[in-house]
């Protein structure tokens, strides 16, 4: 297996939960969460052709409302990022971190190039500007890494995940250096993000996860249904330009240690 096509031990059979049976009184109100997300999707996809003149403020609340249609509540604790040129990375659980980046600043995303072919989010990540990877071919990285760093130069936010491959939230995978090039060829700040799902209790959950064999529709229906589901966006320090000598140091810096769980105390709730 190519080094470029990392995978995570996380199976939907083993790691993730989700009832048993779906009580009846819970599938319309699922249904009617669906349709609010494709809907949502339809019109960014609408309104995707006037590109940057969407102002970033309607960007970020569309994504809070994505989210929001899906039955996930939103709590984001931190600073607000940097304008100019900047690298978001976050840990990967779901489909809805990447709304979730978003909601932090509007970023080009880097995805995998089966992203392309999703029905629906697909056509409108091309039209936002995605950056597609080809994980197949391993000597595409070069190019991939300079595509980066010159969409960071021009001042775009790009959003990654470097671990590379969905984990279901109970565990982490290390951040992948690649991505981290870019960065240091483009001499910009890197904007670490720790993403987690909880239930309105406190108790975490990985109701949420979208990994191994999941298909997208799976995971949209387990989403739905899950009563009292909260995504935890913590948005840490910005690492500076210069403050790391190599992409190694600098992926260390930005991925969060896994025993370390997010402080909530200036949260802010969105509903």
């Amino acid at each position: 297996m190519s080094a470029w096509l990392p995978t995570a031990p996380c199976t939907p059979q083993a790691c993730v939960e989700a009832p048993a049976v779906v009580p009846a009184r819970a599938v319309p109100r699922a249904v009617l969460r669906l349709t609010g997300v494709v809907l949502l999707l339809l019109a960014g996809i609408a309104l995707s052709p006037l590109g940057a003149r969407i102002p970033a403020s309607l960007i970020r609340r569309w994504c809070r409302w994505i989210v929001r249609a899906a039955g996930v509540r939103v709590r984001v604790n931190g600073a607000a990022a940097p304008t100019g040129g900047l690298l978001l990375v976050a840990n990967h659980i779901s489909w809805l971190d990447i709304p979730l980046l978003a909601v932090v600043r509007p970023a080009r995303m880097l995805a995998k190039t089966e992203v392309r072919r999703w029905p629906v989010a697909g056509p409108l990540a091309a039209r936002g500007g995605t950056l597609f990877i080809d994980r197949d071919r391993l000597r595409a990285l070069p190019d991939t890494v300079a595509r980066i760093a010159r969409a960071l130069r021009e001042g775009a936010a790009v959003a990654a995940f470097p671990e590379g491959s969905t984990w279901c939230g109970r565990a982490q995978g290390p951040f992948r250096r690649a991505v981290f090039q870019a960065a240091l060829d483009a001499g910009v700040p890197v904007q670490p993000v720790r993403i987690g799902y909880r239930l309105t209790g406190g108790t975490g959950t990985t109701a949420a996860a979208f990994v191994g064999d999941d298909t997208l529709l799976a995971s949209l229906w387990r989403v739905a249904t899950t009563r009292g589901l909260v995504a935890e966006v913590e948005v840490r320090a910005p690492i500076p330009p210069g403050s790391s000598p190599d992409r190694r140091a600098l992926a260390g810096a930005a991925q969060p240690p896994e025993t370390t769980a997010p402080s909530w105390t200036h949260a802010v709730l969105v509903a």
